[in-house]
């Protein structure tokens, strides 16, 4: 488990688990280890857990809306709505110990996921040209952020970007879907006939908070990349569209920003997730809305600035209006 608390006694093993794909092949040995993008295996560190020591999800139950009774107002979700389907909630009280959640909403293979250390939460199509995937936690940080793994090749795939890192899926980029980061209570009252994934059966203290201050760190864990520019603090939550971040303390001062062809919406009420030991009651980060000039939902981000930088070194950086 990728416990917070002990994130001091991780890094030794994280540093005796580096640099070289030699150390890793009896864990993965249908890894194509030949064939990469990865330009220095420095760059990939063990978060500490093994292959599968954080357990995905696979194929979850639901709840109705009307009848969940333990997840609290405030408390973060990842809205998954798409066309002619119910709308979706997957609680990150769960996602913070599970990180993927493989599901299928109208007949299309999702993987939702979130990455606590980056507080990057995506949702991907996982149908590729190589067939629909299945995936998994590897154990693995690159940039501080997750590589997932597929169950069908093993490759290696970073979860911020969606693209294969390592192995024969290496360059496949996995489609991502809108969806979304808000309060329960705002997705409860737009979606009241809506389903929320059930508690999962394992046995996890889905009450307590792994990742308790997380984001109040000067520095993310088993990161030794450059810092972001503009005096960002490294850990402060940036909304991402594309190659562009909006720091979200802009947004929090001017609620609406439209600009680039969209419009960005912030609202309080919604918990951080990486904050007070118990995820309800974490300093407000406040419900982000990004949609295009047709009033559309579309692909977007909220995640640390650190990571914006590490994936996207030439990034647009929205710290003003136009």
């Amino acid at each position: 488990m990728r416990l917070f608390p002990l994130i001091a006694s991780f890094c030794l093993s994280a540093s005796q688990g580096l640099s070289d794909p030699t150390f890793w092949v009896h864990e993965w040995p249908n890894t194509d280890f030949e064939t990469t993008s990865v330009t220095s295996w420095v760059e990939i560190l063990s978060g500490g857990p093994a292959k599968d020591g954080i357990p995905a999800l696979n194929d979850p139950t639901f709840n109705t809306v009307a009848n969940e009774t333990a997840l609290q107002p405030r408390e973060p979700v990842i809205n998954l709505e798409i066309a002619g389907e119910t709308p979706r909630a997957y609680p990150i009280r769960y996602l913070t110990w599970h990180e993927i959640v493989n599901d299928t909403v109208g007949g299309i293979p999702v993987a939702v996921t979130f990455c606590p250390l980056c507080n990057s939460g995506i949702t991907f199509d996982r149908r590729t040209t190589a067939g629909t995937l299945s995936f998994g936690v590897s154990g693995k940080l690159r940039n501080s952020d997750m590589i997932m793994f597929d169950r069908e090749t093993e490759s290696w795939w970073q979860q911020a970007i969606g693209e294969g890192i390592v192995g024969k899926l290496t360059g496949v980029e996995l489609e991502t879907l809108p969806s979304w980061m808000e309060s329960w209570e705002t997705f409860q009252i737009r979606n009241p006939e809506g389903l929320v994934m059930d508690q999962p059966n394992f046995s996890r203290d889905y009450d307590a908070n792994p990742y308790v201050q997380y984001d109040s760190l000067h520095r993310p864990f088993l990161y030794s990349g450059e810092l972001p520019p503009h005096d960002i603090p490294a850990l402060a939550r940036v909304v991402r569209v594309g190659d562009r971040a909006w720091p979200l303390t802009r947004l929090a001062e001017e609620g609406t920003v439209t600009q680039a062809g969209i419009t960005l919406t912030w609202v309080s009420g919604q918990a951080s997730a990486l904050d007070d030991a118990r995820i309800s009651d974490g300093k407000d980060v406040g419900n982000v809305r990004v949609q295009d000039a047709a009033g559309n939902d579309i692909v977007h981000d909220v995640m640390f600035a650190f990571a914006f930088h590490a994936f996207w070194p030439k990034g647009q950086w929205m710290t003003r209006p136009n």
